[in-house]
């Protein structure tokens, strides 16, 4: 038998959910002390970047035209060469070779802020040139009957801003080992090897590969 007091048509109660946890709440930094400390870390982290990878490059002359023009900006790896050896025709970024030259001096805030406009591409590095390879390790490169040529081979260069004008004769010039001879592709408003001589591979800061700006010109190297 049912007991009298049980009712057939009551449902069986629903089961209570457990109460939820309560969410810690996050203290958040106010926005006036949050916002420099994320400016902060950004220029850290740009820094970072040129220091190890990689670096905006501003042009600042005409010696690499037509293949670079005043004022573009490129990236250089700074790695490349850290995977595979330079090649002949590379276009790099090497430090200032010029006999001599000193970086002119300046206040550590000074200094910062010119490290910080580098690292963006917003300033050209002032101690360093662009350029492209033209003789090896070993090679002999000189110019003569109007053309460069390395180990006595006409080089074909039709990157150069004016290949039908004939240049200077030089050299030969005999490319020391652990060195590179470069010039520019404006041979004739180009301060490069056959001024300074040959450079060390150990001044080599790392290969341009890209056109980043403007827009217009973006391409790779």
């Amino acid at each position: 038998m049912i007991p009298p007091d049980l009712d057939e048509t009551a449902s069986d109660p629903e089961p209570m959910e457990p109460p939820e946890p309560q969410k810690r709440q996050k203290r958040q930094l106010p926005f006036w002390l949050e916002f420099p400390l994320l400016i902060g870390a950004a220029l850290l982290i740009a820094v970072l970047i040129k220091t190890f990878l990689f670096q905006a490059f501003w042009i600042p002359s005409s010696s690499m035209e037509n293949t670079l023009q005043v004022y573009d900006r490129v990236l250089v790896s700074k790695l490349s060469y850290e995977f595979s050896d330079i090649s002949q025709f590379d276009v790099i970024v090497l430090d200032d070779p010029r006999p001599g030259f000193e970086q002119p001096d300046e206040g550590a805030l000074d200094r910062a802020l010119r490290n910080l406009k580098e690292s963006i591409g917003l300033a050209t590095p002032q101690s360093e040139f662009i350029k492209r390879v033209i003789g090896l390790p070993g090679d002999k490169v000189e110019g003569r009957d109007g053309a460069v040529h390395v180990n006595d081979v006409r080089l074909d260069e039709p990157y150069l801003k004016q290949p039908e004008l004939p240049i200077r004769d030089f050299g030969p010039f005999l490319v020391p080992e652990d060195s590179l001879f470069v010039m520019g592709d404006n041979r004739r408003a180009s301060q490069d090897s056959r001024f300074f001589g040959a450079i060390p591979i150990d001044d080599v800061v790392g290969k341009a590969f890209v056109i980043i700006w403007p827009p217009s010109r973006a391409s790779g190297l």
